[in-house]
């Protein structure tokens, strides 16, 4: 007996979906480490994945954003009186403050997971820190403005990282 795909009907195959059993060719199967998937089924796994509620994003954003914009200051600050050795204390206080703005903004929601939650997160950290690198450039301030790089990219990354739940280490 010939069977082909449910989503390809001229194409013939022999290969299954190992969760709903249809007939899937070669373009539709995802392999995972068990076994081929459907496209379907791919995503109805990821989707059990996803608690976010719609209201989430919107408040990890503004807890970020927010929590950025203090750190953002203090960094600022802290460049104005430690000179070169803002590099050192960027880094510092990038690692140490996305620590704790993914702490908080875990808490604000509720530990809920979703990639655009992740994401909105991460994008608040940025957007927080650009009213006072604005400031810093349009002051002339170019060497907090760099300490201030440096805490940007150090801090979205491990705020995206603490509430994705992604451990760098064991």
């Amino acid at each position: 007996m010939t069977t082909f795909c449910y989503a390809h009907p001229t194409r013939e195959t022999s290969l299954r979906c190992k969760r709903c059993e249809r007939y899937i060719c070669t373009a539709c199967a995802v392999h995972t480490p068990t076994g081929y998937l459907c496209k379907e089924c791919v995503r109805q796994h990821e989707k059990s994945f996803d608690t976010a509620v719609w209201y989430d994003p919107l408040i990890g954003f503004g807890v970020t954003f927010a929590l950025s914009l203090i750190a953002s200051i203090l960094v600022g600050l802290a460049a104005s009186f430690l000179g070169f050795y803002i590099l050192f204390v960027g880094v510092a206080l990038g690692g140490g403050a996305g620590a704790f703005i993914g702490n908080l903004a875990l808490r604000a929601i509720k530990k809920r997971r979703s990639k655009i939650l992740f994401m909105a997160c991460a994008a608040g950290v940025v957007v927080g820190a650009l009213p006072i690198a604005a400031l810093l450039f349009f002051t002339g301030n170019l060497f907090a403005l760099l300490g201030l790089g440096i805490y940007v990219v150090i801090a979205a990354p491990t705020v995206y990282a603490r509430i994705s739940g992604i451990q760098l280490t064991h």
